[in-house]
């Protein structure tokens, strides 16, 4: 039928062609097969799929019992969920330095599902823990990627985190390829303003972009790709070489954006003239609605950020934008 393929659906497939590949992989959902997508995965590999029941405590610790025997577990667990299972996440993955691969679904807003299934927090409570690298799908064909260097990685733990609803509508390659650890990537070149996004609030970004640029600042767009660790040297260029530095996400407090001004404090880039913002959730929970009116109320739309932009340069809307380059 019409339209992209949904995020869930595009995860099942990239963990299907990794499973192809390796036999080590397996999968590990707690009473979600078909809300993560691994009802598809168990029809093709039964013995290779385990259903744990409403006990993601136990999906996190069997999972890293995998592991320490030498299996490649995907543990599938919506955001929301993931937070029962935070003890088991540290104790018998992070210190343990486990390579458990967490698929974190319904990460974001996520529509009539309202606040209690929202994916906000994930971000902020794996990127704090040692040893983890934290990864946002911008598009489905990233999810493909990030899913293969989720597999690829066997030295530690990995998160990789995607919404709910309909992809993009990329093309999607036949199985994803590992990322460079760590390394994010430009997606369009501008000079004055820097947006930095970690996830799939990327389509927003670069049509803010087309807007800025028509004011007359020509605006960067980059895909931060990990929030932990971070690309030090994209971060460093990005503030060096633009007077407003914006970061997005889809997620609270405390995640991608405080670890970038985190750093950027520590390298003296926040000392001189640039102009820093951080674009968050808002601190409340969002009751239900439509996704976009909810991240149109959250000013994480295109909208939003533009006028995030006109704030950090001292204007409080467009009017005069374009003396501004």
């Amino acid at each position: 039928p019409g339209g992209p393929p949904g995020y869930t659906k595009v995860f099942a497939k990239a963990l299907i062609e990794e499973a192809k590949a390796d036999d080590k992989v397996v999968a590990i959902t707690a009473a979600m097969p078909s809300g993560t997508g691994l009802d598809k995965f168990g029809e093709e590999f039964p013995d290779r799929s385990f259903d744990v029941g409403i006990a993601e405590q136990h999906a996190v610790t069997f999972a890293a019992g995998l592991a320490s025997e030498g299996y490649k577990p995907f543990a599938a667990i919506y955001s929301t969920f993931l937070q029962r299972a935070y003890d088991q996440v540290v104790h018998d993955v992070s210190v343990q330095k486990l390579p458990v691969r967490f698929a974190i679904d319904r990460a974001g807003l996520v529509g009539a599902d309202g606040p209690t299934h929202a994916g906000s927090f994930d971000t902020a409570f794996l990127t704090c823990l040692p040893n983890m690298i934290v990864m946002a799908a911008a598009d489905e064909a990233e999810l493909m990627h990030m899913t293969a260097t989720a597999a690829a990685v066997d030295d530690r733990p990995t998160a990789f985190r995607y919404p709910r609803g309909n992809g993009t509508g990329v093309d999607l390659p036949a199985r994803g390829t590992p990322l460079e650890i760590g390394k994010g990537r430009i997606v369009r070149e501008g000079s004055t303003v820097a947006l930095l996004c970690f996830g799939a609030r990327l389509g927003e970004c670069l049509a803010a972009a087309d807007e800025l640029s028509g004011f007359g600042l020509p605006t960067t767009v980059a895909d931060a790709r990990f929030a932990k660790p971070l690309d030090v040297d994209l971060i460093r260029d990005l503030a060096k070489n633009h007077e407003v530095l914006l970061t997005v996400e889809e997620g609270s407090t405390g995640g991608f954006g405080g670890h970038v001004l985190h750093q950027l404090a520590a390298d003296g880039l926040i000392d001189g003239a640039l102009k820093v913002r951080t674009l968050v959730l808002p601190d409340r929970y969002i009751d239900q609605g439509k996704p976009a009116a909810m991240y149109a109320a959250a000013g994480l739309d295109a909208d939003g950020i533009v006028k995030a932009v006109f704030t950090a340069l001292g204007k409080n809307d467009k009017t005069g934008a374009a003396r501004l380059a």
